[in-house]
């Protein structure tokens, strides 16, 4: 009986504990909570409409909607509104992470009622205004009613651009998608009619969607019994920019979030000699390819583009020059002609589009006496011959020039190439990566160190430990001892196969090339 006691003593303590620690409110950082896998479940409880921000703090298109959601939390709280915002940590909490099936950050859910398995999935929401917008578009009609033509007028007035449905019935039928797509795109005004004169106005007699640029239909999309949610959403976001999208504090993050990935860059001062004929061609151009290729001009002579020319490696003196970029995987490509022209554009273009373009390598003239130094000097033209050699296990710094924490590295390589000094396997080597190109993908925030063992394959092993000596020298040791293994088991095949070792090296160089060039049509 004296055991039952204390343990329903205990008992009582752990509840009291525990319903003491549920009673305390959730962290807040500038009104967003703070979820975590001990409250997430709590958070749901106690709010009915709970808008989730899963994001990574090191990934930078988290960092800017981080401030953004912050800003929008802040915003709703003095309004008193009913949904709560609440940010979590994927980095931190990825058991939790797994659990909801969060795949990509930052993204945006909106769970309800408590339910933690079906949440309302949201675009992508890049400003406190859009986020706001959202909501309230759930709430309420997601587009604006126009009765009339003087309502047009004030409503086409109050934006540059703006989303125009055509409806002969407002309620039902195909307008119901325009007012999903209207929910989804929270970052661009909708309105919605079914006046006859409006219709007339535009020259419409079907129903339809309209984009309209300063009061004047720019584009137009027909919408039939077919029509889905997507494809409206699709014109939309293809049309939404003009034909050449100047880059600017305005445009820039419209640029980068465009569906259209493969982006053709002029470099050019808009106050200089020929500009006004060249950017002619250059829009001319555009309309062939609209929804293919995004047109962006830079203005080489702007002082405030002086970041985005330095990211793309451009001088001012370069200008005028045409690239093409493709954000999926940052490959450049550069017009190979003085030419600026609509036929040179075109020609570039289809080759490009038909993977026949040549990538676009950028080097440093190679060193004199850069192989002399303990610590090798490499460059985007002596790269491949020294990182892949089959018989050298190479450790190579990736930094930048201008970085303080890339430059406290430098010591240290001094010290490791000390280290191997009398090994003959191994070689201690670094390069500016943003000064040079090199045919691997790179992926790591810099300064960032790899190894690449002395193996038959151009293998290339990331090391994320402490930046000391004594771990980089047991990682480095540790892959050389398995790049012996793998070369061993190499050399077996090959002889059991009559194949001899200099043939298997030019069959897997072969492969190896062969599977970059798919990589680079793909």
């Amino acid at each position: 009986s004296k055991v039952c006691a204390v343990y329903v003593l205990l008992s009582a303590l752990m509840c009291g504990t525990l319903s003491k620690k549920n009673d305390e409110p959730i962290q807040e950082d500038k009104d967003v909570l703070v979820l975590t896998e001990s409250n997430f479940n709590r958070a749901l409880k106690l709010h009915s409409q709970l808008l989730v921000h899963f994001y990574a703090p090191l990934s930078g298109e988290s960092l800017g909607s981080i401030l953004e959601f912050a800003q929008a939390a802040s915003e709703l709280k003095e309004a008193n509104s009913d949904v709560k915002l609440g940010g979590l940590d994927v980095s931190k909490q990825k058991d939790l992470a797994k659990t909801l099936n969060v795949t990509t950050v930052p993204s945006v859910r909106l769970y309800l009622s408590g339910d933690k398995y079906n949440p309302v999935y949201c675009p992508v929401l890049k400003s406190s205004a859009s986020i706001i917008s959202w909501l309230k578009r759930r709430k309420g009609p997601s587009a604006d009613l126009i009765k009339d033509l003087s309502q047009l007028e004030k409503f086409t007035a109050e934006d540059d651009l703006v989303i125009l449905g055509l409806f002969k019935d407002v309620e039902e039928g195909a307008v119901k998608v325009f007012y999903e797509v209207a929910a989804d795109v929270p970052d661009l005004p909708f309105g919605v009619t079914g006046n006859e004169q409006v219709f007339s106005k535009y020259g419409r007699t079907e129903n339809s969607v309209l984009l309209l640029r300063k009061s004047k239909m720019a584009e137009h999309f027909e919408m039939t019994s077919e029509t889905v949610k997507d494809d409206v959403i699709l014109f939309i976001r293809i049309h939404e920019m003009p034909l050449v999208t100047e880059y600017n504090g305005k445009t820039s993050s419209k640029i980068l979030s465009s569906v259209v990935q493969n982006h053709l860059i002029l470099f050019m001062d808009k106050a200089g000699k020929g500009f006004k004929q060249t950017y002619r061609a250059f829009k001319s151009t555009a309309k062939e390819f609209r929804g293919k290729v995004l047109f962006v001009l830079i203005d080489s002579g702007e002082p405030r583009n002086g970041r985005i020319m330095e990211y793309f490696r451009v001088r001012k003196e370069d200008a005028p020059l045409v690239r093409m970029v493709n954000l999926t995987d940052s490959f450049q490509y550069q017009l190979p002609s003085d030419l600026m022209d609509i036929q040179t554009f075109t020609d570039f273009i289809e080759s490009y589009l038909q993977g026949k373009a040549k990538l676009k390598l950028q080097s440093e003239p190679v060193p004199d006496g850069w192989d002399k130094q303990p610590v090798k000097e490499l460059v985007g033209m002596n790269f491949e011959r020294v990182a892949f050699n089959h018989e050298k296990n190479v450790l190579i710094l990736f930094y930048s020039p201008w970085s303080s924490d890339s430059r406290a590295l430098f010591p240290l390589w001094e010290d490791l190439a000390e280290h191997f000094s009398d090994s003959e396997d191994v070689v201690v080597a670094r390069i500016d990566i943003t000064a040079n190109d090199v045919n691997i993908r790179m992926m790591d925030r810099y300064p960032c160190i790899k190894v690449f063992p002395a193996v038959y394959a151009e293998r290339v092993v990331s090391y994320s430990g402490e930046a000391k000596l004594e771990p980089i020298v047991e990682f480095v040791n540790a892959e050389s001892e398995r790049a012996k293994v793998d070369k061993a088991k190499v050399g077996y095949y090959s002889s059991s196969s009559n194949v001899s070792t200099s043939h298997y090296c030019f069959f897997l160089q072969k492969l190896h090339f062969c599977n970059f060039l798919l990589y680079l049509l793909i």
